[in-house]
């Protein structure tokens, strides 16, 4: 990778700072946008994110900076790290100022907020057709990559040689980038692995075992590939890291926003509680009634889904949810093959 290459990276949360310091210990020029200029100052002086990644020395060579446009205008790939209800408002206003030759990235997991719309569907919208995208996707918690633990991950792109480009950049010793061409499954991957951690994070609040959280891993895995199998996603894709891979981990660790907020729920505390203590958006709250429109549209029955969904809203209790799950008609495992109900 070349040390000339200039990567903008929108967003200085603990992700979009995490890819931020990789990128520039790779060897390519990394710029770190934010709003916050405090922080921004913070990271650029004393190379630390205080509030999203405490402790963690990030790379000297890491610059940091509020000007949207110049930070963009320089840029040979922007990478968007932001969250989902923010994406286009971001890519709006990154449009303006990226060069005709700049590819755009994002390793955002969610949809549009209201129309359900995949983000790939939203970037192409906002940046035209000629612009190359990728979704960046997987395993991957902030805090483990900040500190160089290793990683895996996979970037898809409908464009075998930007898949790849972006992949270059991330790859490194520690690190692996793996390239797909199957977005609509990543995206579904990255946005409903989060639904489904709620679901085994209340589980273990609620102290039901190692084998339910076992059981509801594997049936929410089944959920994510006839969901995926309905809107024209390839199967390997979810049993790939931006399937499995990140099911497993948002599931099982707790560094998981999505599953700490299942745990809290599952031990009695409210959703606004929880939210509270947790202190950073908690991505399924919006996910979960947009995987439900999804699955309503292609007629697809998502009992577990649907289950958090009525818990987050607080039509039911998760106790009830529990319940109902367990209430459910005896069943073959695959009635109709890989992808029955």
């Amino acid at each position: 990778m070349p040390e000339s290459l200039t990567v903008a990276v929108i967003g200085a949360g603990s992700w979009g700072t995490a890819l931020a310091a990789l990128i520039a210990r790779h060897g390519a020029r990394a710029v770190l946008w934010g709003r916050d200029a405090q922080a921004i100052e913070a990271i650029a002086s004393r190379h630390e994110n205080a509030r999203y990644l405490p402790g963690i020395a990030l790379p000297d060579s890491l610059e940091a900076t509020t000007d949207l446009a110049a930070c963009v205008s320089q840029a040979d790939l922007v990478l968007v790290v932001v969250p989902s209800h923010a994406f286009g408002e971001t890519l709006q206003a990154v449009a303006p100022h990226r060069r005709p030759d700049a590819g755009v990235a994002w390793a955002t997991k969610g949809f549009e907020p209201g129309s359900g719309r995949f983000l790939h569907e939203v970037a192409e919208e906002i940046l035209g057709s000629d612009v190359p995208l990728a979704v960046v996707t997987g395993p991957s918690f902030a805090k483990e990559v900040a500190v160089g633990l290793p990683t895996a991950l996979t970037v898809h792109s409908d464009r075998d040689e930007f898949a790849q480009a972006v992949a270059d950049v991330l790859h490194g010793p520690a690190f692996r980038a793996y390239t797909g061409n199957d977005m609509l499954g990543a995206e579904l991957g990255g946005a409903m692995k989060n639904v489904l951690a709620v679901a085994t994070g209340v589980a273990d609040g609620m102290q039901l075992g190692l084998n339910a959280r076992a059981g509801l891993i594997t049936r929410g895995l089944n959920e994510m590939l006839r969901l995926n199998q309905a809107i024209g996603g390839k199967a390997e894709t979810l049993m790939g890291l931006a399937g499995l891979g990140d099911l497993v981990l948002t599931c099982t660790g707790d560094l998981s926003r999505n599953r700490r907020l299942g745990l809290a729920l599952g031990r009695g505390q409210s959703i606004q509680d929880a939210v509270r203590e947790i202190g950073q958006v908690v991505e399924s709250v919006q996910t979960a009634d947009e995987v439900m429109r999804q699955a309503q549209r292609h007629g697809i029955e998502l009992p577990i889904s649907s289950g958090v969904q009525r818990v987050l809203h607080g039509e039911i209790t998760p106790t009830d949810a529990l319940r109902q799950l367990l209430a459910r008609e005896q069943k073959p495992e695959y009635p109709q093959g890989l992808f029955g109900n």
